[in-house]
């Protein structure tokens, strides 16, 4: 994963590579508006896609690069510079949702973290700066799990905002949506667990509902306020589901020690925190324990390959979508082996055997399957090749586990044609809502 950032000059043609020092992933070059400085997002190892994005600013003049913010615990994912180049603006996974954040180089002593220019139940989705000289301001897209991506002008200062565009108004406005709520979960270890839980429209907590557990891919991708035509937590809700969705252990956005902590044990503290999720949110007497459902794609579809064989009856079905089965398979069949190398810490004939292959894959533990599930997977996956969810289907139906199999033969890791995403939608809830209702 090692890419650098290059520098060429038009007047000669020369190109100088201005990170050949630095082994991992240099990204989202950004240049001062007076062209004496140059920001970018910076990784310092090889080989680990979700490495803590450092903030590297080079003084051209000087030829010094520094790294700023160091203490900052969320993941910058693109910044731009103010138009005097005395501020710069970052957009941020932080605690459960993206941010707006800034810092200013006119203080003379380090600034050692970021400052919060904006909050709220919503994730920022891009960042510019309008340099209007009586009131400049930051322009920006925000999402939220009630509703897609709209612009927003932001003040920088005062993190006021106003929305520019709505071109979603008046389909929402005929949508009667779900409550989004929060929650801290203990985890197993004393650790505390960033929880997402929506709620049905009309929710009466006098009734009982099915409740999901949403397993999150990745492994490292945080579950932020994002708005997704697949995982649809206000579709989910409005089918009568409550739907739990975690930040497990392995997410960015709440610490690199949090995000690092699942590489090497993917069937360990992550799983834990899973059931740990779902168990806390079952103890709400609206919560229906003999109707629980658990979903996930790719690392969400091995939590769910995993939990079937370890839930120990607490679900009644599953849908796993381009989930990893077999750790020791996919090794050898995925397009990214740099990434199996560092999660399962190195390959499955290594000399002491990584302990992943055996205590951590999936299908080490068939022998418990005997919850109905659903398996989705596509043919042009690469990151996750679809042998192993025609492996996983096969083992249910050799075990006469009731099972169903959604192929899609145009789709690589996601899904993205629309009628594709018609079809995925349908078969996903007549299935839940054959077992679960």
């Amino acid at each position: 994963t090692n890419a650098d950032i290059y520098a060429y000059t038009l007047s000669n043609g020369q190109t100088q590579n201005i990170t050949a020092s630095n082994p991992g992933y240099d990204t989202h070059p950004t240049p001062s508006p007076d062209g004496k400085k140059l920001a970018w997002l910076s990784m310092a190892r090889d080989g680990y896609e979700a490495d803590k994005n450092r903030i590297m600013v080079l003084d051209l003049a000087k030829n010094e690069t520094t790294e700023i913010a160091k203490e900052f615990e969320g993941q910058p994912n693109a910044m731009v510079w103010s138009s005097k180049g005395d501020m710069l603006y970052v957009e941020a996974d932080f605690k459960g949702t993206v941010q707006l954040f800034s810092y200013s180089f006119r203080p003379t002593k380090e600034v050692k973290s970021l400052i919060p220019v904006t909050q709220g139940n919503h994730n920022y989705t891009a960042i510019a700066f309008a340099n209007r000289a009586a009131n400049p301001y930051l322009l920006t897209t925000r999402m939220s799990m009630n509703g897609p991506n709209e612009i927003f002008t932001v003040d920088p200062v005062k993190g006021t905002e106003t929305q520019i565009s709505a071109v979603n108004t008046s389909l929402l406005s005929g949508l009667k949506l779900g409550k989004v709520e929060s929650r801290l979960v203990k985890a197993t270890d004393g650790k505390d667990i960033f929880t997402w839980v929506i709620y049905p429209p009309d929710f009466d907590a006098s009734k009982k509902y099915p409740t999901l557990l949403y397993c999150q891919g990745g492994p490292q991708s945080m579950v932020s306020q994002f708005f997704s035509l697949r995982w649809n937590f206000q579709l989910m809700a409005s089918k009568g589901y409550i739907i739990v969705a975690p930040n497990r252990r392995g997410l960015p956005g709440f610490g690199q020690a949090w995000n690092e902590q699942i590489s090497g044990d993917w069937g360990g503290q992550a799983m834990q925190d899973l059931l740990s999720a779902i168990d806390d949110v079952t103890k709400e007497p609206y919560v229906n324990k003999e109707k629980l459902g658990a979903v996930g794609a790719s690392f969400g579809g091995y939590s769910v390959y995993w939990l079937a064989g370890n839930h120990n009856k607490r679900f009644k079905t599953f849908i796993a979508h381009c989930g990893v089965f077999n750790l020791e398979s996919m090794y050898g069949a995925t397009e990214e082996i740099f990434f199996s190398d560092f999660e399962m810490g190195g390959p499955y004939w290594k000399e002491p055997k990584p302990k992943s292959y055996d205590a951590f894959s999936p299908h080490k533990y068939v022998k418990n399957w005997d919850t109905p599930i659903l398996v989705i997977h596509n043919d042009k996956d690469f990151r996750v090749p679809i042998g192993e969810g025609l492996q996983a289907f096969s083992v249910a139906q050799l075990k006469d586990v009731p099972s169903q199999f959604l192929f899609f033969p145009d789709e690589g890791h996601w899904v993205t044609k629309p009628q594709n995403g018609v079809l995925w939608n349908r078969v996903f809830f007549n299935w839940l809502d054959k077992w679960l209702k």
